[in-house]
């Protein structure tokens, strides 16, 4: 809680200066720096350290003025002034021998050797880490004597002395393995896999890379919600890496294997955004364990956060590391447990590769199931996409070279393109992406002639429409080929994708009957206070009463939360017209994240959503939400993670909408559909035919117009 921190901290500093109490003022000018530079403001951080220098300077506290100094140091490294962090490293060092802690000697020894091979000097980063691993085993200090055993093995590993590499890290394994220091180990697994890949020993490489991607989602198990994605993304390498090496063994069950293994790398985000809005499930028991489960967690993470701070003032204490270790174990014995008691929440917890067998049973004979990969940012391997496609009887994989600046510079302008319906750049830019994305499979598209074309995107590939992709060649859009449907990933653990025996006949010979809310008053507000008016929405609502007879519609102030809670179970189709915020940051209308609004304003929390027992529940249709797309830094969790939390409460599809388009458009295209949908289409040539209409109505319309719109989920 660094807020009530520097709230303590700034009311003992007037105090202290009153008083003059000026070892301890020092002290607290540290400890406020302490604090911001884990918050992320280093600025302030180098404000305080540098009130607090000349005071203990002053007071003659030799070992408190060399903490300061690393600590200056480290700010400075953490910003990308390495010069400046070396003269303070450099400064803090004589005083350290002179006082004699040698524990904190050093750990800046250690520093000095990172900065060094961060700055291109590998011969002066080998001198300090070798000056520093004698007093670490002095000290007794285990877990950092790794790390340097660790560091040394990367510098080596840059100068192109593998032998030597391998040797540093071999020896830094067991040490980690004893104080059971499970995120370094890992990283030296896949370090070492590194070093093994590139000296041709490709066997030992995976075995090494897959022992740490084990490790990898271990850890990821046993992280809280705020901290899971940041570790798995600064992890993702080791899983790249292990794809494309299996990739490049050219054999089938290795192929499987690297599906596997990136599935659980560019997919686990789903996991985490169900956590990150702290999204309820419907067993109360479950719950409870869940609830028990974070609490625990938030005690483990309050520890590191200790021992980091120790650590950074050369204090680590052993202890306090038994400590972190026996709770870490707990915690991890009981997500395990959770994960066998409970098995729909399994996946919260999930730490094993997904069995491609098993994932092939849920694949109607009909569908073809595209997922592209960037395997970009690999250490001495160029930059690729790896394109799975899976069908029931088989798996292929094509690989083609990118560039991956050019490609993701693509995929930003794209985003901006087709949600702007006065862009003209947006065809070429779409044609540029179907050649990447899409030119590379297509005798493998056609040789499977699907019904149904499932694509399973992530990152930033979740804002693209694919169905709007053009082919140059043939002029037409991926869309007038195939009908296009989106999964949020493959999963074993519930019938994302729908089984075979459960076709469209099957759901078309069923009573179709919707609950559907149109418009919900009083009006919102846009940030340029205009009332926004769904007027369309209720045409929509209007078409549906007419089109399955037995379904009721809620608008204006009749459309309330308590309607939507009480009566959603009834009915197979939902209709949500109206405003769904799921931008991360809230919405500039004043909706909060993750959240639909009803009537008087009342907005429900889909976290909430497992306890609407939606279990007989065919689709859910958003049809007016706000996602994140005008956030660069996004990256579609938002999208796939609000179909993907639905999807966990038992709905088999939802449709969302990328943009707010055009009201009279969008009406038309969800009247069309659900008409298609009374005819007997699947879900997915439901959407395909109602947005073919528009195009076929005009065929210069803007993607804009036709395309927000997308199908998540069972396309049956």
């Amino acid at each position: 809680q660094p807020q009530e921190a520097l709230k303590y901290y700034q009311q003992a500093l007037p105090i202290l200066r009153e008083v003059g109490n000026r070892s301890i003022e020092a002290t607290t000018l540290n400890n406020l720096g302490l604090v911001y530079d884990n918050i992320g403001q280093p600025q302030e951080a180098l404000k305080y350290y540098n009130q607090a220098l000349p005071i203990v300077r002053e007071v003659g506290n030799r070992s408190g003025e060399a903490t300061t100094l690393n600590n200056l140091g480290l700010v400075y490294d953490h910003i990308g002034q390495p010069q400046e962090a070396l003269k303070y490293y450099q400064q803090a060092l004589p005083i350290l021998r002179e006082v004699g802690n040698r524990s904190v000697e050093a750990t800046t020894l250690n520093n000095l050797g990172a900065v060094y091979d961060h700055i291109g000097q590998p011969q002066e980063a080998l001198k300090y880490y070798q000056q520093a691993l004698p007093i670490l085993r002095e000290v007794g200090n285990r877990s950092v004597e790794a790390t340097t055993l660790n560091n040394l093995g990367g510098v080596y590993s840059s100068i192109s002395q593998p032998q030597e590499a391998i040797k540093y890290y071999n020896q830094a394994l067991p040490i980690l393995q004893k104080v059971e220091n499970r995120a370094v180990e890992a990283t030296t697994l896949t370090n070492l896999g590194l070093v093994y890949r590139d000296t041709n020993q490709p066997t030992e490489a995976i075995e090494h890379l897959k022992k740490a991607i084990q490790i990898t989602l271990t850890v990821r198990g046993s992280l809280s919600r705020e901290h899971r994605q940041a570790f798995l993304q600064a992890e993702r390498g080791s899983a790249i890496a292990l794809t494309d090496l299996l990739l490049k063994q050219n054999q089938p069950e290795k192929d499987e294997e690297a599906f596997e293994w990136i599935n659980l790398a560019t997919t686990a985000d789903l996991a985490d955004y169900t956590r990150l809005i702290n999204a309820k499930v419907a067993n109360p028991e479950a719950q409870k364990a869940i609830d028990d489960w974070n609490e625990q967690n938030q005690q483990v993470q309050s520890l590191r956060n200790q021992q980091d701070n120790n650590q950074q003032q050369g204090e680590y204490s052993t202890e306090l590391e038994r400590q972190i270790r026996e709770k870490e174990a707990e915690v991890i014995k009981k997500a395990e447990d959770i994960r066998t008691r409970f098995p729909e929440v399994a996946e919260l917890f999930e730490t094993k590769p997904t069995d491609i067998a098993q994932l092939r049973q849920t694949i109607p004979p009909d569908t073809l199931v595209i997922q592209p990969v960037l395997l970009t940012n690999i250490t001495n391997v160029p930059n690729t996409i790896a394109i799975f496609i899976l069908t029931k009887e088989r798996l292929q994989v094509i690989q083609k070279d990118i560039d991956s600046e050019e490609l993701n510079q693509l995929v930003t302008q794209y985003r901006t393109q087709v949600s702007d319906h006065e862009n003209s750049d947006v065809f070429n830019t779409s044609s540029k992406l179907y050649e990447i994305l899409i030119r590379p499979i297509e005798a493998q598209i056609a040789a499977n002639s699907p019904k149904h074309l499932a694509i399973i995107a992530t990152g930033q590939l979740r804002y693209i429409p694919f169905e709007t992709l053009f082919d140059e060649k043939t002029s037409q859009y991926l869309l007038q080929k195939y009908p296009i449907h989106y999964l949020t990933r493959i999963s074993s653990s519930r019938s994302t994708i729908a089984s075979s025996s459960q076709s469209s006949e099957n759901i078309a010979s069923r009573k179709i009957t919707v609950l559907a809310f149109a418009n919900p008053k009083p009006l919102l507000f846009d940030s340029e206070n205009q009332e926004v008016d769904l007027k369309g929405t209720e045409m929509e609502a209007e078409h549906l009463v007419k089109t399955f007879p037995g379904s009721d519609i809620y608008s204006h102030e009749k459309a309330t939360l308590y309607t939507f809670k009480t009566q959603a179970s009834r009915f197979p189709i939902l209709h949500l017209g109206t405003h769904g915020c799921f931008n991360p940051n809230g919405c500039k209308n004043g909706m909060q994240a993750n959240t639909i609004l009803f009537a008087n304003n009342q907005q429900y929390n889909i976290a909430d959503a497992a306890l609407l027992g939606l279990t007989n529940t065919e689709l859910i249709t958003l049809s007016a939400c706000e996602t994140a797309k005008e956030s660069k830094e996004a990256d579609g969790q938002e999208i796939s993670g609000l179909a993907y939390v639905f999807e966990r409460a038992g709905a088999k599809s939802v449709i969302a909408s990328l943009w707010n388009a055009e009201d009279n458009i969008s009406a038309a295209i969800m009247t069309q559909f659900y008409n298609n949908l009374k005819q007997g289409m699947s879900k997915s040539e439901a959407m395909r035919q109602a947005k073919l209409k528009q195009i076929d109505n005009d065929p210069d319309l803007h993607p804009f117009f036709w395309s927000p719109f997308i199908l998540i989920g069972d396309g049956q």
